[in-house]
C-alpha cells in the first residue's frame, strides 16, 4: 500500500515509499520543469533511438561504420578538434586581453565576440566562403601560396573556428574577473618571471575553465550545419561533414540511414556533455580548495 499525498514520512519507511511520497508532492514548478524537459527533449532522443532500433543490429552496425560514415565521422570530430584546441589558445588571449586592458571601443569588441551567437550560421558561412575565396579578401592573399579556403576541409575548419570561438572567451572570461592581482605581485615579489608567474600562478586556475570551453566549442562544432554547409564542397570522402549527410539521407529518403547517423553523433554529443559536466565539477572543487 502506497502512502498519500498526506501520510506521514518517518524513519522506518522504506525508501520506495518516501520516493513515491516526494513525486505525489512535488512542487508546481517541479512539475512544470520535468513537463517541458519531457516533451522538448526526452521524448525526441527517446523517438529517435526507438526509430534506429528498428534497423536490426548488423544493418545498424553497417550503416554506423560505413566507409562514408567513416569518412565524414574523421572530418567533423578531427576538425572540430582542432577548431577548438585553436580558439582555446587564442580565446584565451582574448579573454586576457578584454579583461586586463582598457582601450578604445573595447565594449564593441566585447561585444562583437557574441557575433556567431547571433548571426545566423547560413550568413556566417556566405561571408566566410566570399572573403576566403580565391578572390576574396583573404583567399586572394592565400592563392599565390596554394592555399585554397572555401570548398575544402581547411574551409569547413575555419567556420568551426568562427562559430566555436564565443564559447570559450565567455567561459575563460568570469574566471579571469575573479583572478586575484595579489597573487601575481605576490609571485613577482619572490622573484618569478612573467612566464613562470604564468605557468605556475595563473594557468591553473584557469585551466578547468579553459578545458570547458574548449569542450563546448568542441561540442558546438560538430553539430555545425548552416556554415560548413556553405563553404565546403560537400564532396564525400574530402570534407562533407556528419549533419551534412544526415540531410543528404533525407533527401534519399533513406530515413533509416539518417537515424542511425543521427543516433550515433546523438551518441558521441551525451559522452560529450557528460565530460563537461565532470570537467566543470572539477572547477568547482578546484574554486573551492
Amino acid at each position: 500500500m502506497t502512502l498519500s499525498p498526506t501520510a506521514e514520512v518517518n524513519s522506518k519507511t522504506p525508501n520506495w515509499k518516501v520516493f513515491i511520497h516526494k513525486a505525489v508532492n512535488l512542487h508546481w514548478t517541479w512539475r512544470i520543469t520535468i513537463g517541458y524537459l519531457t516533451v522538448m527533449l526526452f521524448v525526441p532522443i527517446i523517438a529517435m533511438f526507438l526509430k534506429a532500433s528498428t534497423e536490426p543490429p548488423a544493418r545498424f552496425w553497417e550503416i554506423a561504420t560505413s566507409e562514408l560514415a567513416l569518412a565524414t565521422y574523421n572530418v567533423t570530430f578531427v576538425t572540430s578538434l582542432l577548431a577548438a584546441l585553436l580558439n582555446g589558445v587564442f580565446g584565451t588571449l582574448i579573454a586576457w586581453v578584454l579583461v586586463r586592458y582598457d582601450f578604445p571601443l573595447k565594449r564593441i569588441i566585447d561585444a562583437t565576440v557574441d557575433l556567431p551567437f547571433a548571426l545566423p550560421t547560413s550568413v556566417a558561412g556566405l561571408t566566410l566562403a566570399t572573403v576566403y575565396s580565391d578572390n576574396g579578401w583573404i583567399g586572394s592573399l592565400l592563392a599565390p601560396l596554394g592555399i585554397k579556403v572555401s570548398f575544402t576541409r581547411l574551409g569547413v575548419w575555419v567556420a568551426m573556428v568562427f562559430i566555436s570561438l564565443p564559447f570559450i572567451v565567455r567561459t575563460v572570461q568570469p574566471v579571469l574577473q575573479e583572478l586575484e592581482h595579489d597573487v601575481e605581485e605576490a609571485a613577482w615579489s619572490l622573484g618569478a618571471s612573467q612566464w613562470q608567474t604564468f605557468w605556475k600562478v595563473i594557468l591553473p586556475p584557469l585551466l578547468p575553465s579553459i578545458l570547458t570551453g574548449v569542450a563546448l566549442g568542441f561540442s558546438r562544432a560538430v553539430g555545425e550545419y548552416g556554415s560548413t554547409v556553405i563553404i565546403a564542397s560537400n564532396t564525400p570522402f574530402q570534407d562533407l561533414i556528419a549533419p551534412v549527410l544526415i540531410f543528404q539521407r533525407l533527401e534519399q529518403y533513406d530515413y533509416s540511414g539518417a537515424t542511425v547517423i543521427g543516433v550515433v553523433l546523438l551518441t558521441i554529443s551525451l559522452i560529450l556533455l557528460l565530460g563537461i559536466n565532470l570537467l566543470q565539477g572539477w572547477a568547482r572543487r578546484y574554486d573551492n580548495k
